[in-house]
């Protein structure tokens, strides 16, 4: 008589969410090595824009709001609520993350973690998000950014492909 064998316990991560985890970490590291550089290397604050190459320019922006300018109201609430969302947010792509089998997730959830923790901090050491990356004078985008924000919306566009990539049908 056999015996039923224990299943063996779940891995943590998928090698996908490992390679999401270690993205995360790289895009949190690069973003804040960017930081570092425009406040104390560059000292942008002290000199406001330096324009870099045709439309792209360093501005320094403190922004104490949401993406874009949204939902100004009492700073220091702002501040500790888009801190908590946040994390909050990087926590649950975090768990979903253990379960990445396709590329597009993986890649899409490190990169929106990465960029979620990154602007967190900056909040937390600041109480704004340093915005620094220019292109206001290609006319069409009225917005200045960072590293983590650039990594969020890539992030959310690899969500979006993963999620419209269709599964085979079963015969």
């Amino acid at each position: 008589m056999a015996e039923d064998t224990p299943a063996s316990p779940a891995p943590f991560a998928t090698p996908l969410g490992w390679i999401a985890y270690g993205l995360a970490a790289a895009t949190i590291l690069l973003d804040q090595i960017s930081k570092v550089w425009i406040l104390e290397g560059l000292n942008l604050p002290l000199r406001i824009t330096v324009p870099v190459a045709g439309p792209l320019s360093l501005t320094m922006v403190w922004n104490r709001s949401m993406s874009f300018g949204l939902l100004r109201g009492n700073e220091d609430l702002l501040r500790w609520g888009l801190t908590a969302f946040s994390l909050g947010v990087a926590a649950l792509l975090a768990a979903w993350t253990r379960r990445a089998e396709r590329p597009f997730m993986g890649l899409g959830l490190g990169l929106v973690i990465g960029g979620a923790i990154g602007n967190a901090i900056d909040r937390v050491r600041f109480g704004a998000v340093v915005d620094f990356i220019d292109v206001t004078r290609l006319g069409f985008f009225p917005w200045v950014f960072n590293v983590a924000d650039s990594a969020i919306t890539i992030g959310v566009i690899c969500l979006l492909l993963d999620s419209a990539r269709r599964e085979p049908k079963a015969s």
